[in-house]
């Protein structure tokens, strides 16, 4: 049996270290998370000057915190760019595009570029949406209506992202399926353990995203649609409006955000409810009145992003630890959503757990723009996968997590039918 210590060599004192490396941390790094919290819940990281933080309440604090900015992902890259360019290599695409996505912004261009986009995610925009959603769900279950087995990922969690957000952006349906591959990689950028041949790779699929997108936003300004790029073109806030260069970086961020926080919410989801069967029953039962809290406690119990990086621009107190400014904080939003301080039993996955304050998307100036999608997409995914396969069960439990620190979920899900 393997022991849960997060070994690492790092200047604590204390017992617990921190190893994202460890194998067993992979498939199950709760363990792990409740005993650092439990020693050192504010622990000095030997990699990076860094500081991992696990309680909810620091976790919470610091994604409030105006002493605080979002990680250095693009001045990171740009470094990288200019090592790679005394070799022969290149990174210039990936780190222009990085440097204007939205969740690496600070204010007052984040504040900007949220306040032109963020309508066109607000409760009302996805409520008009919900019928469109429960449509693809539709057609992608009809797929399946026969068989034995399924692997749920590439069957549903997968493409159903792909499909709703191409729908909102009025992308054409044959184009779904090289989007979806290049979003899967690169997303690979929120993971801190990327090597250069692979940031290469990046690169070289972030020019061909670039160049797809550019050539869409200049046919929707000739040629306006029901779409969310033809209303983001005419987006006002006063005289502002987004330009065409935040326009095509705009699409991208959208692919890759919204794919990656979906895929990893049903799957995760449908892989705890096939784990806890009552649970599961309970659902099928009365879906009406527990698809909502099912949902939600997906995203506490088994939170598909498990981390997100700050940087202190002041000196900081968190508990009794004295952050530098210009060190990082590693939030770990699994660890803050599995506080017995605030959530009763933590590790038991409850769909009627209430209250439920989760902090699945964040909170803050950054919290998920995209959440209201994410969680309608998964009310509607879940209860009608359990409605047309009732019987539906795991077909194995050996089970292949994702090589991504920062984001959580199975690379496929096989089940029965």
């Amino acid at each position: 049996m393997e022991q849960t210590t997060l070994s690492s060599t790092s200047g604590s004192s204390k017992g617990a270290r921190f190893n994202p490396f460890n194998p067993a941390f992979r498939r199950d790094p709760y363990p792990f998370f409740h005993q650092l919290r439990e020693q050192d819940p504010v622990h000095r990281y030997f990699m990076g000057k860094a500081w991992v933080l696990t309680r909810y309440q620091d976790v919470r604090a610091i994604l409030k915190e105006k002493r605080v900015r979002g990680y250095d992902v693009p001045d990171m890259l740009k470094d990288k760019h200019q090592y790679m360019q005394d070799r022969g290599g290149e990174l210039e695409t990936l780190a222009f595009v990085s440097n204007k996505f939205l969740f690496f912004m600070n204010p007052p261009d984040h504040t900007r570029l949220r306040g032109l986009i963020g309508k066109s995610f607000s409760l009302s925009v996805v409520e008009r949406m919900r019928p469109r959603i429960q449509e693809i769900v539709n057609q992608l279950l009809d797929q399946v209506q026969g068989q034995a087995e399924m692997d749920l990922i590439a069957t549903l969690a997968g493409p159903l992202p792909v499909a709703v957000i191409a729908a909102m952006l009025g992308v054409p349906t044959e184009d779904r399926g090289i989007l979806h591959e290049w979003s899967s990689v690169l997303s690979r950028i929120l993971d801190p353990l990327v090597s250069l041949e692979e940031y290469e790779r990046i690169n070289k699929v972030t020019v061909k995203f670039k160049d797809y997108f550019c050539d869409l936003v200049k046919e929707k300004e000739k040629h306006p649609q029901q779409d969310l790029i033809s209303t983001l073109i005419t987006t006002r806030d006063q005289s502002d409006k987004l330009s065409e260069e935040e326009l095509w970086i705009t699409c991208i961020l959208l692919f890759v955000t919204g794919e990656e926080t979906t895929v990893n919410t049903i799957g995760n989801g449908m892989l705890a409810l096939l784990q806890h069967p009552e649970q599961l029953e309970k659902l099928k039962q009365d879906p009406e009145t527990h698809t909502t809290g099912a949902v939600e406690e997906i995203l506490r119990y088994d939170c598909p992003v498990q981390f997100i990086t700050r940087v202190a621009t002041s000196n900081l107190e968190v508990g009794a630890r004295t952050i530098a400014a210009g060190e990082k904080l590693i939030l770990s939003l699994g660890a803050a959503n599995r506080d017995p301080d605030i959530f009763s039993d933590p590790d038991r996955f409850d769909i009627t757990r209430s209250p439920n304050d989760h902090i699945a998307f964040g909170d803050g100036i950054h919290l998920c723009l995209g959440a209201p999608l994410a969680r309608a997409q998964a009310q509607i995914a879940i209860p009608t996968l359990l409605q047309r396969f009732p019987k539906i069960t795991l077909a194995t439990q050996d089970l292949k997590w994702r090589e991504n620190l920062t984001l959580r979920g199975v690379t496929s899900l096989p089940v029965s039918l």
